[in-house]
């Protein structure tokens, strides 16, 4: 018998093959796939969350958990949720206008970009366009090995790719 605290699990159709979807791809992060196993777990009839615990190895207090943001949000409620700390200061556009500065325009003055150069042309920080070319792998100042791409939709791809947030940052060794 259900706990009379256990929120009751109904899955559509819909969303159950989106849980055996997660539960299955291999792509899928593996937390992501716990919860929907969690979550299919909880859907059986009779299903207690002590015992769903036990079954996937898991705690009872997790199991409340994922059966509450599935049953108050569906699938969307088990991704994972921003997390906190200080929202990012600079905009995609930002970031757009300085990749695409950097990969279609010379400066005035020479031949290429500077850290500084490009920072005062955009009005970002230095240590901001030295963020930005690291992670957009961009190298301006190699003039042998440096190719300017000529694909609209460049900054699109590579933003998919790699993330400018402060927690991908790598640490300073000190």
């Amino acid at each position: 018998m259900p706990s009379p605290h256990a929120v009751a699990i109904a899955l559509t159709a819909a969303d159950r093959a989106t849980l055996e979807g997660w539960t299955r791809r291999r792509k899928t992060a593996q937390a992501l796939a716990m919860r929907a196993r969690i979550v299919l777990a909880c859907a059986a009839p009779g299903a207690t969350n002590s015992g769903v615990a036990q079954a996937l190895g898991v705690s009872r207090p997790t199991v409340a958990t994922w059966r509450k943001r599935f049953a108050g949000r569906g699938p969307d409620g088990l991704l994972d949720e921003p997390r906190p700390g200080a929202p990012r200061r600079i905009t995609d556009a930002q970031v757009e206008q300085a990749v695409a500065t950097t990969l279609e325009a010379t400066p005035p003055d020479a031949t290429h970009w500077s850290t500084r150069g490009l920072a005062a042309a955009t009005g970002l920080s230095q240590t901001a366009v030295v963020r930005i070319w690291r992670a957009f792998a961009l190298q301006p100042h190699r003039t042998e090995g440096f190719k300017l791409s000529r694909d609209p939709l460049f900054v699109d791809k590579v933003r998919g790719a790699h993330s400018l947030d402060a927690s991908a940052r790598p640490s300073s060794g000190r």
